[in-house]
């Protein structure tokens, strides 16, 4: 597994910092099956010329089998709390492709899993920002000869909501569970001086169906010419201070 240079890392671990965009795309199967990838595009970051990454060229192509990682940490993860260890778990079927491209300006990243069943999917955005600590953590300073356990700074904090997806019946939906108002704030106050950069940072939905889309909850949302697929689009300020606002129901053609 190629390793990040730290200047990239350190942009990383603070995507949240400027206008970038973020995506979860998922293509459900008649089965059942499917494929979740949630894409970050901090492709403005890098045009904007933050941090070391502009100055320095690189090019990066790389992947990230946490499963690996995993296995590899697996002596250290079993000292974690159950809560921490759970967590971790949930990474254990993702994998994370990573392009950046300083000449180029290109930064993206999309960490995807397949699933049997869309209801054993979570909260996708928690579960990304599980990842880019790990995998922040996971490197350290050049020439600093330290050894560093990525897992000792995980934090048990989450985001306070639960994300669950369920397709029966011809019904899809992806409906979110505030189970913590105080983190739920505690994450927004921790934005509040991003908030101008933050301005023009999007989270989007683009799912996929096998039938046409013939009943739609959100009147935000557009459609594709086949009616299969939808798009959503929110402001990032406006998921981060209210996560329900992606909630969706979905009814399709029998």
């Amino acid at each position: 597994m190629k390793r990040f240079s730290l200047c990239v890392l350190t942009i990383v671990s603070s995507l949240l910092l400027v206008g970038c965009q973020f995506s979860e795309h998922l293509n459900l199967n008649e089965d059942g099956t499917g494929k979740i990838t949630i894409n970050f595009d901090g492709s403005e970051l890098m045009k904007m010329g933050e941090g070391q990454v502009a100055e320095k060229k690189e090019k990066i192509d790389s992947l990230l089998v946490f499963n690996d990682f995993l296995e590899e940490h697996k002596d250290s993860i079993s000292k974690l709390s159950k809560e921490m260890q759970e967590r971790l778990q949930r990474l254990k079927d993702f994998e994370m492709h990573i392009v950046v491209n300083s000449e180029a300006k290109e930064m993206n990243m999309d960490m995807y899993k397949g699933f049997k069943d869309v209801s054993e999917l979570g909260d996708i955005f928690s579960d990304f920002k599980t990842a880019m600590v790990i995998e922040g953590k996971n490197n350290k300073t050049p020439g600093s000869g330290s050894t560093f356990d990525p897992l000792e700074t995980l934090t048990s904090e989450e985001g306070g909501t639960k994300v669950r997806y369920s397709f029966k019946n011809n019904k899809f939906s992806r409906i979110t569970e505030i189970i913590d108002e105080e983190k739920v704030k505690k994450s927004m106050d921790s934005l509040e001086k991003a908030k101008m950069f933050l301005a023009s940072s999007k989270y989007k939905l683009k799912y996929t169906f096998p039938r046409k889309i013939v009943k739609m909850s959100s009147d935000k949302a557009t459609f594709s010419l086949d009616m299969k697929s939808f798009i959503l689009e929110v402001g990032f300020i406006d998921f981060m201070e209210n996560p329900k606002i992606l909630d969706v129901e979905v009814e399709l053609e029998n």
